[in-house]
């Protein structure tokens, strides 16, 4: 696929729509949405409920196609690729932060962050040694071995950061990531987040957050399924 975006913008989104059906009508959580994103930025997505925040990050993430416009991510035509394709782009070139962390209860923190090497065909060795060093990045090298039931919200978040980032991704899309944590432990998601920001990945954080926008080197606000404003 032919690179067609400019090598300082990573996401170009152009016109781009999202309808899903709802009672025989259509629901349409994106109104032509054209947006892009620099390599290094942090953006954050603010808006109310319902405005299509969620909706405009899966689309450009690559996990919802679009119902109408553009997505270009890293150079490729998102949506020009065949599913399998944009796996193997998510798995080995991006990241993705949840709001409940979704790690696997039966591994350790060390396996959880493990997991996405092992399927990307990291060698043990070698990924064994990549989950040490991020826990130790995200202040949890004492509890690799413990398991997600056995950890805080804020450690269970912590260990999703280092899942999320385990493959190097050149992006990372996060959602709603300090919804389910405590003030104090959100700041201190937020404190990683600018960490790993200023260490060079390019950021897209959905958030109701005030903490985050704040500390955002971009908010994009949205109302619905249109962006409102974008500043910087």
């Amino acid at each position: 696929m032919a690179e067609s975006t400019s090598p300082d913008r990573v996401i170009e989104a152009r016109g781009v729509t999202k309808e899903y059906p709802y009672q025989g009508d259509a629901l349409h959580a994106l109104r032509g949405v054209s947006l892009s994103v620099a390599r290094g930025e942090m953006v954050a997505i603010v808006g109310p409920s319902g405005c299509g925040k969620s909706s405009l990050l899966n689309v450009l993430a690559g996990i919802d196609p679009p119902t109408s416009g553009r997505v270009e991510l890293l150079g490729t035509g998102l949506y020009d690729l065949g599913e399998g394709q944009r796996s193997l782009l998510r798995l080995r070139r991006l990241g993705f932060i949840f709001q409940r962390f979704h790690l696997l209860a039966v591994l350790t923190a060390a396996e959880n962050v493990e997991l996405p090497m092992a399927e990307a065909g990291v060698p043990k060795a070698e990924r064994r040694r990549r989950a040490r060093e991020l826990l130790d990045y995200v202040g949890l090298a004492s509890r690799a071995r413990h398991r997600p039931p056995h950890l805080s919200g804020g450690e269970q978040q912590r260990v999703a950061i280092a899942r999320a980032v385990a493959n190097r991704p050149e992006v990372l899309f996060a959602d709603e990531p300090t919804g389910e944590l405590d003030r104090r432990t959100g700041e201190e998601i937020i404190a990683l987040f600018e960490r790993l920001n200023a260490d060079g990945t390019t950021m897209v954080i959905v958030t109701h957050d005030p903490g985050v926008a704040r500390r955002a080197r971009r908010v994009v606000e949205m109302a619905d399924g249109l962006v409102v404003s974008d500043g910087r």
